[in-house]
């Protein structure tokens, strides 16, 4: 089963949300964030995929999110790529 890294944005008034997860469903989980049924940080927003990455397995997968969450400057040179 693959695995995906996936790192989505928001935009409310002149602030930038961000949020990394990883999942095996990757349109079924930005929809279920964008119904306010995801994750506690994301409800109320209205989010945007901008960049993900597939791993081969799930340990693969959580190791790499957690080094994202961590990696502020790669997030950001994503967002700023990206017109964030």
């Amino acid at each position: 089963m693959t695995y995906h890294v996936y790192l989505i944005v928001s935009k409310v008034k002149k602030r930038t949300f961000s949020y990394v997860g990883y999942t095996n469903n990757i349109d079924n989980r930005l929809k279920l964030h964008n119904q306010g049924r995801g994750a506690k940080f994301t409800r109320g927003k209205k989010w945007k995929l901008i960049y993900y990455k597939n791993y081969s397995s799930k340990k693969l997968a959580m190791i790499e999110e957690y080094k994202l969450k961590k990696n502020y400057k790669f997030r950001n040179i994503i967002k700023k790529k990206n017109g964030f």
